[in-house]
Order: C-alpha cells, then sequence, then structure tokens
C-alpha cells in the first residue's frame, strides 16, 4: 500500500487535468451550429478536492516516479471526477443552450447590472445628501456656538449702574468720561425725562471696572501694581501717589483699597471741602453772634473800612485823634461815624465788638461829618494791611 502512493506535486497536477468533451466550444462556434460547450474545462467539486487533499496527507515519504501506467491506475483508483455544478449537459452529451437562451441570459445579466449600478448610484447620492445635511447641522452648531460666545463677550464688556440719590443723566456720563448724548444713545433714554433710583444703566465697562469707577476704590488683586491700575483708569501713577499718601517704592498688598483720584472724585472732594469750610464759618458766626448777644443789647450793621497814622488819611497830627486822645500802632481803637455817637448811643471810650474780628475795639476816634452808619479800623502804620481790608460790610454789637 505504501509503495503506491501517489506523490503531492502529481496530485496537483492531476487536480487541473482537463477532460473536454468533443462537443465544440462557445468561444469558436462555427456558422450555423447552435449547440456548443460554454466551458472547457470540468471544474473539480470542492468536496472532491479536499477529499484527495486528504488522501495525499496520509503519507509524508517521497516516492519514487513510477511509469505512466501505474500513474493511471492510480489516477482512476484514487481520483473521482463530477460534473460541475455550474453547468450540466443533457443525457446524450449535447448542450441543452442555444443562441436565444444564451442572448436572454446575457440580456438578463446586462440588466441586472444596470440595476445594480443604479442602485449604486442611488445609495452614494443619499449617501451625500446625509452627508451634507450633517455638514449643514454640524456649520449651524458652529455658528450657534459663536453666536452665544459672541453675546457673552459681548456680556462681559458691558456692565450696569444702579441709579442713586441726586444722581442725573449729566453726572453718570461725568462720572464714567462720556457725553450724556452718547449715554441716553446707548440706553434709549429720553433727556428731557429725569432718569428713576434704582434704574439700570448700562455702560461700556465690566461690572468690576464699573463698581470701581463708582466707588472711587479699587480691590488689588495678585500681579497688580501702581502703574498697571493707572493705566486702566486713566491715571498718572503720581497722583494715585498722592492722593493715597503712599511712597515711591510701595508695594501693594492683595486686597487693599486703591482710592482713585478720579476727575469727578476730585470734584465731589472739593465741592465737600467748601461745604464743610461754609458750615464751620457758618458754626463760628453762630458762636460769635451768642458772645455778642452776651456782650450788649444793641447790634447795627455798618460799613467798615481802614486808616493807618498818615497824613494823607489824617490832619496834621497822625497820632493825636478826637477828644485828644494820643494814638500808637498796635492799639484796638476805631474811629466812628457822627451819627453813630448822636443816635445810637456811642461814646469815647464805648467798647465794642465786630463780628469777624478777635477781641474788642475802643471808640477813639470820629468821622467826617458826610459819612454815615461807618466805622474806620485803625491799622497802625500798615498801608498794606489796610489796603487788604478795603470796605466791608459788618455787624457791631455794644
Amino acid at each position: 500500500m505504501k509503495k503506491f502512493l501517489f506523490p503531492l506535486y502529481l496530485l496537483s497536477i492531476v487536480s487541473t487535468v482537463s477532460f473536454s468533451k468533443s462537443s465544440i466550444s462557445c468561444l469558436n462556434l462555427p456558422a450555423g451550429t447552435y449547440n456548443c460547450n460554454p466551458y472547457e474545462f470540468k471544474i473539480l467539486r470542492k468536496e472532491d478536492r479536499r477529499y484527495i487533499e486528504k488522501k495525499a496527507q496520509l503519507s509524508k515519504k517521497t516516492v519514487k516516479k513510477r511509469d505512466g501506467n501505474l500513474i493511471q491506475d492510480l489516477i482512476d483508483r484514487y481520483v473521482k471526477i463530477n460534473e460541475p455544478i455550474r453547468y450540466k449537459g443533457d443525457d446524450s452529451g449535447v448542450d441543452i443552450l442555444d443562441r436565444d437562451s444564451i442572448n436572454h441570459y446575457i440580456s438578463m445579466a446586462q440588466s441586472l447590472k444596470n440595476e445594480r449600478e443604479s442602485l449604486i448610484s442611488k445609495i452614494i447620492q443619499e449617501e451625500e445628501m446625509r452627508f451634507n445635511q450633517q455638514q449643514l447641522i454640524v456649520k449651524e452648531h458652529r455658528y450657534q456656538q459663536a453666536l452665544e460666545i459672541i453675546k457673552a463677550k459681548k456680556k462681559s464688556q458691558y456692565g450696569f449702574y444702579s441709579v442713586k440719590s441726586g444722581d442725573t443723566l449729566s453726572h453718570i456720563a461725568y462720572m464714567f468720561g462720556m457725553s450724556s448724548k452718547e449715554l441716553a444713545k446707548l440706553n434709549n433714554i429720553d433727556k428731557s425725562k429725569p432718569i428713576k433710583i434704582k434704574q439700570k444703566i448700562t455702560l461700556p465697562y465690566t461690572q468690576e471696572k464699573i463698581d470701581s469707577i463708582s466707588k472711587a476704590k479699587y480691590v488689588v488683586k495678585s500681579g497688580d501694581n501702581l502703574h498697571r491700575i493707572a493705566k486702566a483708569y486713566d491715571l498718572r501713577v503720581d497722583d494715585i501717589i498722592k492722593f493715597n499718601s503712599y511712597k515711591e517704592n510701595k508695594i501693594l498688598r492683595v486686597g487693599e483699597v486703591v482710592k482713585l483720584p478720579l476727575p469727578y472724585r476730585l470734584l465731589e472732594l472739593k465741592r465737600e471741602a467748601k461745604a464743610k469750610e461754609e458750615a464751620r464759618k457758618k458754626r463760628l458766626a453762630q458762636i460769635e453772634m451768642r458772645k455778642y448777644k452776651k456782650f450788649g443789647r444793641h447790634r447795627l450793621r455798618v460799613t467798615a473800612t481802614a486808616y493807618t497814622s498818615h497824613r494823607g488819611q489824617t490832619d496834621k497830627t497822625p497820632f493825636l485823634a478826637a477828644w485828644n486822645n494820643r494814638i500808637r500802632p498796635g492799639m484796638k481803637i476805631i474811629a466812628v461815624s457822627r451819627d453813630l455817637l448822636y443816635r445810637y448811643g456811642l461814646k469815647n471810650g464805648s467798647k465794642i465788638k465786630i463780628a469777624g474780628l478777635r477781641g474788642y475795639y475802643t471808640v477813639r476816634d470820629k468821622m467826617n461829618k458826610r459819612y454815615r452808619k461807618r466805622i474806620d479800623i485803625y491799622m497802625g502804620t500798615n498801608r498794606r494791611k489796610a489796603l487788604r481790608w478795603g470796605r466791608r460790610s459788618v455787624v457791631i454789637y455794644w
């Protein structure tokens, strides 16, 4: 049994042996002939090939070449050839396909090919449409995202100021370095109508900057310095240092509050200082009035001038007053008009109080007859002091 084993390379040759029939091939079909063999080679079944390969694998020994008869016997014994599945003729060995059938099958194949191509083109079109729709959806989504980013950025660039008691549109515009016309246009406000308390005014600044400007204060953050703060609020570093009483090498700490010398804030401070000064003067005047009321019963508003001991302002005896009173620089004396002597009861040696001046003044001289409700304050020999005094309206008490 072993010496009749078939070599592997002969089996591969046997598997491709052609067994053509005596019928004519369809490739060389002569005119007038209708029966032909469309397959010149018989195709082995897959099962037969596996069977042959399995038989060949039974032995791994190399077999010497045998003569032709023995190989033919081995082929007849082990190789089994069946009819192909794709085509089978009738029992007589004549092909059953004629020319019409071939044309019919060719037309069917062409129609199937056309249907396949149309289906493929339709699928490609649908895929392109779907892809385009997806691209449109993606573009729309990106557009919406871009709009949201722009709106968020725009929203972050704009803030609101809440109107307080005493605020006006012009005051708010001056506070933030704008014109009232621009501010009214930005908020669609009629300038002729007043704004309301707690009304929100839109401004082209961040909310943090609006709060800092409205309070004129800035809270230091990490990385801040005087130069950065001055640049952010259009100020000079020297003004910030002077306004906060800082040293030149001042180092800011996180959380420290820096007062901003903004123009509107400087104006407010100036007005506040002026109001405080007026209140102080008024309070002092009230105190003086209370003192004067305690001093005497009489009160009169007169015109006060000043004179010195010079011949141009007195007679030939500048240091000798009426009633032969000797005067000298440094004395607190006055000269009064004659109506104050005859009508209001003043006399030589009377002591009076002049509103706005400290101490008491004594009547030691009298003025020309042509003056009414006048007093002349003695300034010694200081002409400059007398000129600075000039002419004032004062209240005297006695």
